[in-house]
């Protein structure tokens, strides 16, 4: 051992492959770790595990030390980063025996080494011997960057009988947006297995692409697949993911990817798992938005969409427990929910078993300063309340009658274990609080109208009816300052004067008229500057919208809808789905078509209401798009990653200050951070397990006192296929908490 250790050291790149090859099989076997450690020591328990990485380039800067163990109630895994000298140090380890490796851009994985906290080791790993050997462990958006969109010139698409794009699909950047919000919607692409087609070998299809046909309409979200696909046109669409395929099947690899540097190499990522191999947990929350040391250091929770379960993950003993959601008794809420009904073609994995049962389909949590957990979920059937209709003495109905209402609204209280549960006429998807005195709860996923809870007043009368208004979004295109009926209705949702525009098409527009618009009802927030809702929609190439309700609604709500600018027919970015304000009542949306953050400042708007407001482009000045990190797809100025939902920092729960906007890399295993000041991004990855597929996420403060272990942003894999993690089947979801250290080896 003690040769090969020194012939190790003077001659690592002449052994490099020997080593490889005999090396791991000894380490395996037990016989010897020289391969690997040049030198580990048991140091005072300091609850860390500290070294140096090497490999034959010497100190291994910007990679990652990952530790892991399962002796802990759940699995655990901490990963840091090693500073300019290839030093590392694992922090805050729970008792346990890990096992300890490497993980960075250029190098293969290197073996675990079984050690407890208070080691001190020197870990060898090797360096990558081809471009595909490194390129395993990139992020997902690097693959994807491969992917070849038709060229700007195929568009307008001319259908099945002209060049197989379809006629809806306007430009290429409404072609993209589909690839992103379409076909990413659900789960990552460019991960491990959706980049091949090797797992459908033994079904013997005659081409890529009559695979990717088949692959489209497998399983739970067969028909989701198979709906987006078709809006490319189907041939077309599968022939442009069977090329891509096609070409990394036959050895075509990215661009590598930049290692860490500078403040990313003081993040510390944590994870736990939670749920099981079939948990769909679309979000997670950990405190009030509106006060981030709200149940500090307390239990953290997420909702299973799959399952129509609360989990509830205590970070202090590694454990977490699943909690059933109520739901009211209702003859007609079914057994199970829409997700689990029969599919037509069955799934490679779990063939046509329904794995998603749980009549509650919750969706997105939220806390209230009570230190309850609300959540939009299904409480009853599909049939709505007659007092929701036309015909009722509801003020609200008698205005404007709601059509439907597939999720309505719940809490769950945490300190009686008991849930609450309020039918509502409007549809719920997001929510958020205002700060004001009646604690306005605001739902998005209304469809035409936006919704809200008195929360005070139905905690004092329990009066569900009572306590919730809602209203249509309209207009005020006269310009006289306020909403009055009758007024201009659209028609569906059609394309304004710009070419490819998310708008509608009016009939007979009159502009003595104010106007209803549908912009859309995907997120939601509150400025709490002025407790007014703004919410945005996910149509092309979209647009996001205020909406006050006033001191007497329905009959003071008024809306302001604002497009993502279009300039001499160009646009300037498309997409976007996520929404949240900062301290100063900016709004940021995540652009997940077009790879932006956006800030919109409603103060620069010179014009707010009349006719121009029509089109939704009278505030352009408004806008502000900083392009994410990252490749850009093939043959394209694009960036290739997707972004799920946004977040602002509002209180410093991170460490890099106040009004910081974070995206969700979902398609990239990150959380993307912007200064806004320097225009400069922070990436804090998730290198392990691959597939880390975030929607929401949120900040806590612990203890103001602490430094930077008193404070920490929060996030979950919240894929709808944790198979498609790495692991493959079997994996679970996990809650994952960043923080940010004043250097590499603070401990």
């Amino acid at each position: 051992m003690f040769l090969i250790e020194k012939l190790l050291v003077k001659q690592e790149g002449n052994l490099r492959s020997f080593l490889r090859r005999f090396g791991y099989a000894i380490y395996l076997a037990g016989i010897a770790t020289a391969p690997l450690v040049a030198s580990a020591q048991q140091q005072n328990d300091n609850h860390a595990i500290e070294g140096r990485v090497q490999s034959s380039n010497g100190e291994e800067a910007g990679v990652w030390v990952i530790a892991e163990t399962d002796d802990l109630p759940t699995h655990f895994i901490k990963i840091v980063v090693t500073d300019d000298e290839g030093r590392f140090l694992l922090p805050d380890l729970p008792d346990a025996l890990y096992k300890v490796w490497v993980r960075g851009y250029g190098l293969v994985d290197s073996k675990p080494v079984s050690l407890r906290v208070g080691a001190d080791i020197t870990l060898k790993t090797f360096v990558a011997e081809s471009a595909a050997e490194a390129a395993q462990i990139y992020p997902a958006n690097y693959w994807y960057s491969l992917l070849e969109v038709p060229d700007a010139s195929e568009f307008p698409g001319t259908g099945d009988a002209g060049n197989g794009i379809s006629e809806g699909m306007r430009n290429q950047a409404q072609w993209i947006d589909m690839t992103k919000q379409g076909c990413q919607l659900c789960h990552q692409l460019g991960n491990k297995l959706t980049r091949s087609i090797d797992h459908l070998d033994h079904l013997g299809f005659e081409s890529s692409t009559e695979a990717w046909h088949y692959r489209t309409a497998i399983g739970i979200r067969g028909p989701f697949m198979s709906a987006f696909a078709g809006r490319f046109g189907r041939d077309r669409g599968m022939g442009m993911y069977a090329d891509w395929t096609d070409r990394i099947a036959a050895g075509e690899t990215p661009a590598a990817p930049d290692r860490p540097s500078g403040i990313e190499r003081n993040v510390v990522v944590t994870l736990w798992d939670w749920g099981n191999e079939s948990s769909y947990i679309h979000d997670e929350i950990t405190t009030d938005k509106r006060n981030p040391m709200l149940n500090a250091g307390g239990k953290v929770y997420g909702v299973d969409g799959g399952h129509g379960t609360l989990l509830e993950l205590d970070t202090e003993t590694n454990e977490f427990r699943t909690i059933e959601i109520a739901v009211k008794d209702n003859a007609d809420n079914p057994a199970v929910t829409r997700f689990a009904q029969e599919f037509p073609v069955p799934s490679v994995f779990y063939g046509d078993e329904a794995l998603w049962e749980g009549p509650a389909d919750p969706h997105n949590p939220m806390f209230d300063e009570l230190g309850r957990i609300w959540m939009t979920t299904k409480v009853r059937g599909n049939i709505l309340p007659d007092w929701c209709q036309q015909g009722s003495s509801n003020k609200y109905a008698q205005y404007y009658p709601t059509r439907s209402s597939s999720r309505q609204a719940s809490y769950y209280d945490p300190a009686t274990e008991s849930f609450g549960l309020i039918d509502t006429c409007f549809g719920t998807h997001h929510l958020q609080f205002a700060g004001d005195e009646d604690r306005n709860l605001y739902f998005s996923g209304g469809g035409d109208v936006l919704g809200w809870i008195n929360t005070r007043l139905f905690d004092r009368t329990g009066d569900e009816q009572l306590s919730q208004g809602w209203c249509p979004m309209v207009v005020d295109t006269n310009g006289d300052g306020r909403i009055s009926k009758p007024w201009n209705e659209p028609v569906g949702r059609l394309r304004n004067t710009s070419e490819g525009g998310g708008g509608e098409q009016l009939v007979d527009f009159d502009p003595r008229l104010d106007t209803r618009m549908s912009p859309g009802s995907y997120g939601i927030i509150v400025n709490q500057v002025d407790n007014v809702a703004w919410g945005g929609g996910t149509e092309f190439p979209g647009r996001i919208y205020r909406f006050d309700k006033g001191s007497n609604p329905p009959e003071t709500c008024i809306t302001e809808v604002y497009e993502v600018p279009i300039i001499d027919g160009e646009y300037e970015g498309f997409g976007p789905r996520g929404i949240d304000v900062d301290n100063n009542g900016v709004v940021w949306t995540a652009l997940s078509g077009s790879s932006h953050l956006a800030s919109f400042d409603r103060s620069k708007c010179s014009v707010l209401n009349g006719p121009t407001t029509i089109d939704s482009q009278h505030c352009q000045e408004g806008w502000t798009l900083y392009e994410v990190p990252g490749p850009t797809l093939k043959g394209t100025d694009v960036k290739a990653d997707f972004h799920y939902y946004n977040w602002v920092d509002n209180f410093n729960t991170l460490g890099l200050g106040e009004n910081i906007p974070i995206a969700n890399g979902s398609g990239s295993d990150s959380l993307q951070v912007l200064n806004p000041a320097t225009e400069e991004w922070v990436t804090m990855r998730v290198p392990y397990p691959l597939g880390f597929y975030s929607r929401g996420l949120d900040g806590r403060i612990d203890d103001p006192n602490a430094g930077w272990k008193g404070r920490g942003v929060w996030a979950n894999y919240g894929t709808n296929f944790n198979w498609h993690t790495e692991g493959g089947k079997g994996a679970t979801s996990k809650m994952v908490k960043f923080q940010i250290r004043p250097d590499p080896l603070a401990n």
